[in-house]
């Protein structure tokens, strides 16, 4: 009798489920249910019921499934209703709705009296759920609007007024950083700006590099040149591109070297334009170092925000600077490789060659 149940103890402690439920982590609710034979009752994993002995549980792939082997739900996570996670999630669509609607942005405590929370409690649901604070929503929400309001030919000011901005001081104060230039410039679609390229070849084909006065702007690999460029000149269409510069190529043989040898860190300037949520996600993964991965998940945990798996994925795949910003480093749980901008292929000769190594 004893050695039966240590056998059965071993066995739910070794499955990978039994971790989940230790956790009482809401990502696997609705993947499976427990149930707990000195109960009779069956859970979701992220039940806040005190934690059973593994000898007395059992896992079910379904409510049905438990129910059948004789068990009742349990009355504290309701196994059968809507799950907290997906209830959560109603709760912070509903406020993202109300933040990009408002006329002026909410308090954190309008915010979290809207979801019936604390602020404290909802401050962490949000970002768990979007990746962002609520006031880095609304900054971005705003900085969006200010964008779409200069394509559409709006003027500075009234771009600036219609996206929520008090005044244009204050707006001004972080236009670099939300447009990587002036109102005025980017409404001109980048006209003034200066931008210098050149094109090089390293050992993954061809390689483009680009820079303003911030810096390095781009990072591009590919096996044709001119297909590099056209694509540049598609990112900044009225931008003054300079090429031809000899002395650029001391900097882009600097950039080729690095390329080659990742590992010898990358020292020089970049000049990185994306959402807030974006500029996380590339600072971390600027602090993998060569030879190392991680899966999405494990980089959206990092952040802070083990829910935004998907959102982490999306800044992956915007990511303009090649191994300066190591999105190569990011892989599926499983190890294998996912998509990337410059081919699978060199994805696993970077990696490759950085393992080595």
């Amino acid at each position: 009798m004893i050695t039966a149940q240590m056998t059965r103890q071993s066995e739910t402690a070794s499955d990978p489920r039994w971790d989940a439920l230790v956790r009482r982590d809401a990502a696997f609710d609705e993947q499976f249910w427990f149930s707990v034979a000195t109960t009779g009752v069956y859970c979701r994993p992220s039940c806040a019921a005190r934690t059973p002995r593994p000898e007395n549980v059992a896992f079910h792939l379904s409510c049905d499934a438990a129910e059948a082997a004789g068990f009742r739900a349990c009355k504290r996570c309701q196994p059968r209703g809507e799950s907290p996670k997906a209830k959560m999630a109603g709760v912070v669509a509903d406020i993202c709705r109300w933040i990009e609607t408002a006329q002026t942005e909410p308090s954190l405590a309008q915010l979290a009296r809207r979801a019936s929370l604390s602020p404290y409690h909802f401050h962490r649901q949000f970002k768990a759920a979007t990746g962002l604070t609520p006031k880095a929503y609304a900054a971005a929400h705003r900085a969006r609007r200010v964008r779409e309001g200069l394509e559409a030919g709006e003027t500075v000011t009234n771009a600036l007024y219609d996206a929520g901005y008090g005044s244009n001081g204050r707006f001004y104060e972080a236009s670099n950083g939300i447009l990587g230039m002036t109102p005025k410039q980017y409404q001109n679609g980048g006209a003034d700006t200066d931008i210098r390229f050149a094109v090089g070849e390293g050992r993954l084909g061809h390689i483009l590099v680009a820079k303003s006065d911030k810096g390095v702007v781009a990072i591009s690999l590919g096996d044709d040149a001119d297909a590099l460029v056209r694509e540049l000149q598609d990112r900044f269409p009225w931008a003054n591109l300079v090429g031809d510069d000899p002395e650029f190529d001391a900097l882009v043989a600097h950039v080729i070297g690095f390329v080659e040898a990742p590992e010898t860190g990358f020292d020089l300037p970049l000049d990185i334009r994306g959402t807030a949520f974006q500029q996380r996600v590339w600072q971390a993964l600027r602090a993998i170092p060569a030879g190392k991965t991680l899966s999405y998940a494990e980089l959206a945990q990092a952040i802070g925000s083990p829910a935004a798996v998907r959102a982490v994925a999306g800044a992956c795949a915007a990511n303009t600077l090649a191994v300066a910003i190591p999105c190569h480093r990011i892989v599926r749980t499983d190890g294998s490789l996912s998509g990337y901008r410059w081919g699978v292929e060199r994805k696993q000769a970077l990696l490759t060659a950085e393992s080595a190594r």
